[in-house]
């Protein structure tokens, strides 16, 4: 007599949307191929009102999971905390401060923090979802970003990281990948894992902490880190974007840092021509070496890069008006035909 099969879960594919079933068998968290396009679906896990249904992304803290808040009834995603960091009270703090410092902040283009909570073992982050891709992802696909959506984006987050300096916060990790976007296009700034307060003096001897690619030369240095800072990580990653490199290549990351404090930035539109000059100009400025020469506030910034993109649109404007011009009769006034 055959066994009688084990139970089946019937779960929606976040890939094809097929409804599959999997078997009853597995453990919380564990995937199995789905029946129909063979990607990976999940065995859900509940943590109180949250279900955790797929996988979204994972880093050095945890994973992020597409969840379900049964009792808002509203989709959100759970950051759950590595297990193996669970009783590191360093990691502990660290996950807590990022919930912390994001939760204070208001704004569109920030990720809105619900809840930081425990269940037995596992620590969890409930916030909002933005599973439309990475800024990173974009770079990955497109290779080059267009001007419009990279000035966009930068005009957007010059406001989000403006709301956090009111809070006294800085990021630190500004980066393609810890901007995400919602299903709506809205860039969402995320990860405020290294943030600091602004009026919390830093230990010159403690290491520093950021991505290599866009760390501020002052930051490199250990001669101070403001705002500033931030300015310029935001401005490298949007070069990056927009030319489809990073602002300085490197076969060692110790190169990578010594070109930030010593190599001049190539101008963006140097490197590609179509490019226009006044959001190239605003990233090298952006991005000066010394402070002290950059945008002195994140409006300045902002109003730089409205200004080039208002001159990028009237630029593409005439461009597509430009055959309708050719074409009018010659020798008499068209208007009066």
């Amino acid at each position: 007599m055959q066994p009688v099969s084990k139970s089946l879960k019937m779960v929606t594919c976040p890939h094809c949307g097929a409804k599959a079933f999997i078997s009853g068998a597995l453990a919380p968290l564990e995937e199995a191929p789905c029946s129909k396009c063979g990607q990976a679906l999940m065995m859900p896990m509940q943590l109180r009102q949250f279900e955790l249904r797929s996988k979204i992304a994972s880093g050095g803290m945890g994973t992020v999971y597409r969840s379900w808040d049964t009792t808002l009834g509203r989709e959100v995603a759970v950051k759950l905390m590595k297990d193996e960091l669970a009783n590191d009270e360093d990691s502990v703090n660290a996950f807590a401060a990022e919930a912390r410092a994001c939760a204070q902040l208001n704004h569109t283009n920030i990720i809105h923090i619900y809840t930081f909570d425990q269940e037995g073992v596992h620590k969890y982050l409930v916030m909002e979802i933005a599973d439309a891709g990475s800024l990173d992802g974009r770079i990955e696909d497109l290779k080059r970003v267009p001007e419009l959506d990279v000035l966009d984006c930068g005009i957007k987050l010059t406001g989000a990281l403006s709301t956090a300096l009111k809070h006294g916060l800085l990021h630190l990790d500004i980066k393609p990948d810890n901007i995400l976007f919602n299903g709506d296009g809205e860039p969402k700034l995320v990860d405020f894992g290294l943030a600091r307060k602004t009026d919390v003096e830093k230990d010159s001897y403690a290491p520093v902490f950021g991505t290599p690619y866009y760390i501020a030369p002052e930051r490199v240095q250990q001669t101070g880190e403001s705002f500033l800072s931030d300015l310029y990580s935001l401005a490298g990653t949007l070069y990056h974007a927009l030319v489809g490199h990073v602002p300085f290549e490197a076969p060692t990351v110790d190169e990578v840092v010594a070109a930030q404090i010593h190599t001049p930035l190539t101008p963006a539109h140097q490197l590609a021509p179509d490019i226009t000059v006044p959001t190239s100009e605003a990233l090298c400025r952006a991005m000066a070496k010394n402070p002290a020469e950059r945008f002195q506030s994140y409006d300045e910034f902002r109003m730089a890069l409205e200004a080039a993109r208002s001159q990028l649109l009237i630029s593409q404007l005439a461009g597509q008006q430009a055959p309708a011009t050719a074409e009018k009769p010659a020798g008499r006034s068209w208007w009066r035909r």
